[in-house]
């Protein structure tokens, strides 16, 4: 029965240390925390300049806050390709629109999955762009 266990994920205590670690770094070598929020804001700002460069060259915050590709940025595409390759060498990788937990309490519809995360990410959003993260 060896080949049917549960993928085991990875440790998470070495993952805190290491998710530690970072932050320490990332404060001695740059002087901030690592953070998102704003990366997603500059991503959208990338976004919107295809369509109307003139715009965004105007509005207050990108003037403060310019779309551009720095750390930051290159951090939220390392989160991505972080976690496939965590997934992937934890076998616990696999496909799937409704998590388990989530089907088995509310049920397997797609369309009340997909609208609840998206408000939760709206209002996760709003308050680290409120807290100015």
């Amino acid at each position: 029965m060896e080949g049917n266990r549960e993928p085991k994920g990875w440790n998470p205590y070495i993952a805190g240390a290491l998710t530690g670690l970072l932050l320490v770094f990332s404060v001695w070598f740059t002087g901030k925390y690592v953070g998102v929020s704003t990366t997603f804001v500059r991503a959208s700002g990338f976004i919107e300049k295809v369509f109307n460069a003139e715009r965004v060259s105007k509005m207050e915050y990108f003037v403060k806050e310019m779309p551009k590709i720095d750390w930051q940025w290159m951090f939220v595409v390392g989160i991505f390709f972080g976690s496939l390759v965590a997934s992937t060498t934890s076998k616990s990788f696999r496909w799937q629109a409704v998590p388990t937990m989530w089907e088995g309490r509310f049920g397997s519809g797609r369309t009340k999955r997909a609208i609840v995360a998206f408000v939760g990410g709206t209002v996760g959003m709003f308050g680290a762009r409120l807290a100015d993260g």
